[in-house]
Parts: structure tokens; C-alpha cells; sequence
């Protein structure tokens, strides 16, 4: 007896210190908001979930492997509130899913479904993914920084912090045999972070965005063959560049706290290129011309003031001018409040306005398009959203 007694404190005590060296936490956002918005086929009045953040619920785990080394997992969920209905075009784990191994010397090396390093390096400094909702990202969100779309089959190296200084990739295998470079994606970036001063700067290179980017299904999967038709988004800003056979972002961001505000900006050039060399998009090229690019300037500058402990005010203003094959230009603003009840829960009240001009992608007169909204019927479009956020 008193042998069972001893066999089963020792495996408690081992129990206990393997339980030590590996944690599993489960964290999630939820989400909801009342959205208004004009010249949406009129009038439009909704509820709306994953407004400032996506709502969401996922795992996060490491296991200590010793000698610094660590086994490192992240599964992420997103989904409806108001419905229930999965999010990303209906994939399980369509926000995040990868697994890898991490050191506080050198860094992490992760596989899975992952952001790009645009996204990584630069996203933050946008108030779409900050005060703004989602409906305040970039037109289109034409360079990602919103996050809009996922990466598929990637491979990604994030470097630890040095002295302030970060940098990482990530590389993703198009999954075609006897074709290398179709649907490849890869991307790098860098980032500074030092007392009140950031900064960060990304590149991303995507081939057959269509198929490997868009996918069937929009901030979703990669497209199982390359004979369906359009997938990109329902956004006149980028819509007829389909058929573009790579798409290229390079941006950079940044901002400096001073007291209770902090002053941001991003920049970003996107471009997709050779249009006409997609087969199957259902698209002519803009005016016809094969081989063209249809490319955009964007810049955003943004500015933020904590006016009490719980209370953020916030104010942005950004610019898209297209220029290759369209000329359209998209000018938009942007104010927000955000009220803390408390470290986890907090109200919110966003408003959008944006003015659009000259030739679009689909090379008609261009139409505002605030970034979730359908097209507007005019040059002008609103939006207005409040809401409720949670976190646990």
C-alpha cells in the first residue's frame, strides 16, 4: 500500500511539473455594433459584427522543450455574432491556424495560415485596424493593411527584438505541381519600436492574386482551380484588376506618443501588374489593353488623444490617387471615440465619409466605396457605426 502511495505522489509530482512547463489559454473578442450607412442601394440599416476587431475565440499554446526552445501553436476561429455563422468565406480556423517552434535568441518559425509581413509591420499603423472599424481601412482595402486577406501554405520567420529592432518573412508554396511560381506568395518586412517612437516598413508580392490571394472566396481559401471567375472583392477601387498577373504592395508606417497623443502615418504603393494574363476572370482588361498595371498612391495620417483614462478621441484623414490605366481619386475621413468600462469591455462610436472622382478600375466614372460597404450609387458615401466590444 504504502508503495501505491509513493508511485502515485511521484506522478503527481511529474504531472505537475510537465503541466509547468506548457500552458493552453483560450481568448476571444466579441464584437457588435449597430452600422448606418447612405447610397447602398439606398439607405442601410444593420447589425453588424466584428467591427473594430473581429469577433473571435481561439487557442494559443507553447510547450517549454528546454535549452530556451519552445513548441509555439495558434488556432483562431471567427464568426457572427449576431448569426453564428463561421467568418473568413466559412473556414473553421480561417483567421490564423500554425504551429512552430520559437527562442527568445533568435526568433520564431511558424507553418500554417499566417499574415503577411505588410500586415505585420505596418497594419497597426492604420486606424482600420485601431479606433477606425474596419469600414475606416483603406479604400478596397487595396494594400492589405487591414488584413483583409490571409495567407495560405505559409512558412514564416519572425526574428526576436534587438535592441529595438525586428524583422521577419513569410513564404507561401502555390500547391501547384510543374508550376512553382503559380499562386506564390512571399513577403518581408521590418519594424522599430523604441520609447515613444515606431516604425515599420513591409513588402508583399503575390502571384495569380485571384486565384492565390482572393481565392473563391474573399479573405478566405486559395482558389482549387484557375477557372472560376472574378474573386476579388465587390470594390470598383480594385474590382477590374482581376486578371493582373502579380500584385505588388510596398508600404511603411509609423507613430510618436507625446504625453496623452499620438500622431501617425502610413504610405503604401499597390500595384497589379500585366493585366489580361489571368484566363477565366470574366474580366477585359481595363480599356482593353493587355499587359498594362493599374497602380495606386495611398497615404493616411492619423492622430489620437487620450482625453481621460477610459475616454480615446480620434481623427484620420487618407488619400488614394490611382494612376497607370485609372485616375480615380478617393478622399475619405474619419472620427471615432472608444469609452473604456473597464481593461475588457468598451463602447464605441466611429463615423466615415469618403469622396471619390475621376476613372475607376473598371474604367468607368469612379463611385465612393468605403471599404465592407457595396459600391455607392454616387461620388459620395457615409457610414456610422456603434457598438460594444468584449475581450476575455
Amino acid at each position: 500500500m504504502k508503495k501505491s502511495l509513493l508511485a502515485l505522489a511521484a506522478l503527481g509530482v511529474f504531472a505537475g511539473a510537465a503541466h509547468a512547463q506548457s500552458s493552453v489559454t483560450l481568448y476571444g473578442i466579441i464584437d457588435a455594433g449597430f452600422l448606418y450607412s447612405n447610397n447602398s442601394g439606398g439607405q442601410k440599416h444593420a447589425m453588424n459584427s466584428g467591427n473594430l476587431q473581429g469577433s473571435r475565440w481561439g487557442l494559443r499554446g507553447t510547450e517549454d522543450l528546454g535549452g530556451g526552445l519552445k513548441a509555439i501553436f495558434v488556432l483562431e476561429n471567427g464568426f457572427n455574432v449576431f448569426n453564428g455563422q463561421l467568418g473568413q468565406g466559412g473556414d473553421e480556423l480561417g483567421r490564423q491556424a500554425y504551429v512552430g517552434l520559437s527562442t527568445a535568441q533568435f526568433g520564431t518559425v511558424t507553418l500554417g495560415r499566417q499574415y503577411d509581413s505588410v500586415v505585420d509591420y505596418t497594419g497597426a499603423f492604420e486606424v482600420g485596424s485601431q479606433w477606425a472599424s474596419y469600414f475606416g481601412a483603406h479604400p478596397g482595402d487595396l494594400d492589405n493593411l487591414n488584413n483583409s486577406n490571409r495567407v495560405n501554405n505559409g512558412i514564416k520567420f519572425t526574428s526576436a527584438n534587438y535592441a529595438g529592432f525586428t524583422f521577419g518573412g513569410l513564404y507561401s508554396l502555390g500547391g501547384n505541381a510543374g508550376q512553382f511560381n503559380r499562386n506564390q506568395i512571399w513577403s518581408v518586412g521590418l519594424g522599430y519600436s523604441q520609447g515613444s517612437l515606431q516604425l515599420g516598413a513591409g513588402y508583399l508580392n503575390v502571384k495569380d492574386p485571384n486565384y492565390s490571394f482572393f481565392g473563391n472566396n474573399a479573405t478566405s481559401r486559395m482558389a482549387t482551380t484557375a477557372s472560376s471567375t472574378s474573386n476579388f472583392p465587390n470594390s470598383r477601387v480594385i474590382g477590374g484588376y482581376a486578371s493582373a498577373k502579380t500584385q505588388q504592395v510596398i508600404a511603411a508606417g509609423g507613430a510618436y506618443t507625446f504625453g496623452a497623443a499620438t500622431i501617425g502615418a502610413t504610405y503604401s504603393n499597390t500595384q497589379f501588374k500585366d493585366l489580361g494574363s489571368e484566363p477565366g476572370t470574366g474580366l477585359t482588361p481595363v480599356g482593353g489593353f493587355t499587359g498594362g498595371t493599374g497602380k495606386f498612391h495611398n497615404a493616411e495620417i492619423n492622430f489620437k488623444y487620450q482625453l481621460t483614462p477610459a475616454l480615446l478621441l480620434g481623427v484620420a484623414y487618407d488619400y488614394t490617387k490611382g494612376y497607370g490605366l485609372s485616375d480615380a481619386k478617393y478622399h475619405q475621413a474619419m472620427l471615432g471615440a472608444d469609452y473604456f468600462l473597464s481593461k475588457r469591455t468598451d463602447l464605441y462610436i466611429d463615423g466615415v465619409y469618403q469622396h471619390a472622382s475621376g476613372t475607376d478600375s473598371t474604367n468607368r466614372a469612379a463611385v465612393a466605396s468605403i471599404n465592407g460597404l457595396s459600391p455607392s450609387s454616387t461620388t459620395n458615401q457615409v457610414a456610422a457605426l456603434v457598438g460594444i466590444r468584449h475581450k476575455f
